[in-house]
């Protein structure tokens, strides 16, 4: 056996090795003086580093990659207001079960209790947020504690781990050998399991399916689809997981977000058994936990989950099946119909009823720009796999309803609905593949959240296309205001920059759309352009959704008074 000799290295040489160790790539960051050894160590290691304008855009962008591949987003920042500031990115990881690593700079060990400068305790900070908090205080622990970090990030249910390093431990040496790269468990079904399953759906005259959460691949949607047309069952996406089913398939019958379309949640009701994977029916896809009874669902579930404590959790499951998608989708090869199935007919008309719902030809918003007509061109003109982002709004209604989503790992949108997510997930998800499209949406209010990012785009040459649809408002939550508060306008309105001027002030390319017929010519020359683009689109105020206005709003809730 070779003998390997071991020298000393520092806290931060440590950690950095370890992430090579662990296949990192590529890592966001702010810099801080709190983690000077890490950054030291990271100039002559083979890891890409994108310098970001805000810790939140940070995390998001560390975020987005977790969630286009699985593996750990990585991010650094700095202790205090750097720390809380990444918060933002943190909560999108939870709620939206992506794998993350937060390294977060602390305090040196003598100073710790005292409030020293920008001192925060890390676990109460992030206790509610993280799968795990951790503090390194022996540099000797690094390798130990950072595998740990990157399998409890990629276990069971996948989440956000913060790691936090004391400054001087990052400087103290220590010789210890490196850990072994971290390995993802799978977890799959037994196989009384599937022929309870197969049972079930032999038995059933109106099943449905329900794809959600993480730990998916490419290969498991296509599995999971194979099976979907071998038994003819519709398909449904959970909020913002509209990537894990194409479209464009005979099964698929559309997603349970916000706005849902009333014959699919009909079809849901009338189902009687009900397959759920991956997901955790949630507030939205669960329209506000009144889709389906707590704790006993009317309709027969099968519950696949990755994470043992959610199942019945919220929902008590006929059938129960602990596995992760993946291993759940390469075990439905064994489990096809006995028979022909009797709702084939069924299956049919709920992808008309999708078909209908997503057409944009018929759609007309008050305005000169039709909303409707852009994404019709969007479907001719671009890339079936463009990665399309948004962060929350009303506007981000055009992407998920309008946008046939058919490729697995081509949506960036958070679940958790937090605002500014668009435009650093872009950078990140153009970081890791530059060689797809990809297209942002935004909202005037959403955008400005983390608009400085745009800088970054332009400093690492990501020419990514910022769409802003601009109508001078919050417009969410002016809407909320309408139906709640008719005609009490307060905190909403918003006096904006000019984003064409925004864009070029960086050094991107920059595009004013007042018009539909301008909106197709600013386009081609975006993509042209090889910069990072803004397209700033005028949205009349009155078109608040794709088939409603504000005055239709309030005078509705004025009628109810």
């Amino acid at each position: 056996m070779k003998t390997i000799t071991l020298t000393p290295r520092t806290g931060g040489q440590i950690l950095v090795q370890q992430l090579i160790t662990h296949g990192v790539k590529q890592l966001f960051c702010v810099p801080g003086e709190s983690y000077l050894a890490v950054l030291d160590a990271l100039h002559d290691a083979d890891i890409g580093v994108t310098v970001c304008r805000q810790e939140g855009g940070a995390a998001m962008m560390a975020e987005a990659q977790g969630k286009l591949t699985s593996q750990p987003g990585i991010c650094f920042v700095t202790r205090g207001p750097g720390a809380t500031n990444a918060s933002a990115g943190i909560h999108i990881a939870h709620q939206d079960s992506t794998p993350m690593i937060l390294f977060v700079g602390q305090v040196a060990r003598g100073a710790m209790g005292r409030e020293a400068f920008q001192e925060l305790d890390y676990s109460a900070v992030f206790g509610t947020m993280a799968k795990w908090v951790v503090q390194i205080d022996d540099p000797a622990r690094v390798p130990e504690l950072i595998s740990r970090a990157f399998h409890v990030a990629t276990s069971g249910r996948p989440g956000p781990v913060v790691v936090a390093l004391p400054e001087d431990m990052l400087t103290e040496a220590a010789t210890v050998a490196d850990a072994l790269p971290y390995q993802v468990t799978e977890t799959h079904p037994g196989a009384a399991q599937m022929a309870e399953l197969a049972q079930r759906l032999q038995a059933a005259q109106n099943p449905v399916a329900i794809l959600g959460g993480s730990r998916w691949s490419e290969q498991a949607v296509h599995e999971f689809t194979a099976f979907a047309e071998a038994w003819s069952i519709p398909v449904y996406c959970s909020f913002r997981r509209q990537m894990l089913f194409p479209a464009t398939h005979a099964c698929y019958g559309g997603d349970l977000g916000l706005g849902v379309n009333p014959k699919l949640l009909a079809r849901i009701k009338a189902s009687d058994l009900v397959l759920v994977v991956g997901g955790r029916l949630s507030e939205v896809p669960s329209q506000g936990y009144e889709l389906f009874n707590i704790p006993t669902p009317a309709q027969p579930l099968v519950h696949v989950h990755a994470d043992a404590d959610e199942l019945g959790k919220l929902y008590r499951p006929t059938l129960s099946i602990h596995a992760t998608p993946q291993a759940f989708a390469a075990a439905l090869n064994s489990v096809r119909p006995a028979a022909p199935v009797p709702w084939t007919a069924h299956t049919e008309a709920a992808h008309a009823e999708y078909l209908a719902w997503s057409d944009p030809a018929p759609i007309r918003i008050p305005g000169d720009l039709q909303m409707g007509q852009v994404m019709q061109h969007l479907k001719e003109v671009m890339p079936a796999d463009t990665i399309f982002c948004n962060g929350a709004g009303n506007f981000a209604t055009w992407i998920h309803r309008f946008w046939p989503f058919t490729h697995y790992a081509s949506q960036l949108a958070p679940t958790s609905g937090s605002m500014g997510y668009g435009l650093p997930a872009g950078v990140g998800g153009k970081r890791l593949w530059p060689q797809r499209e990809v297209m942002v949406f935004a909202g005037d209010g959403d955008v400005l959240m983390h608009g400085q990012e745009f800088a970054t785009a332009v400093q690492y040459g990501v020419p990514i296309i910022v769409v802003i649809l601009d109508n001078a408002m919050y417009g969410t939550i002016r809407m909320h205001q309408e139906r709640e508060y008719p005609g009490r306008i307060s905190a909403t309105q918003l006096k904006n920059p000019d984003f064409k001027a925004y864009a070029q002030a960086f050094g991107g390319h920059g595009e004013r759309v007042e018009r539909t017929e301008d909106f197709a010519p600013a386009l081609a020359r975006a993509r042209a352009s090889g910069l990072p683009s803004v397209l700033h689109c005028l949205i009349d105020p009155e078109a608040i959704t794709p088939t409603g206005t504000l005055q239709g709003i309030r005078s509705a809730a004025l009628a109810k008074k």
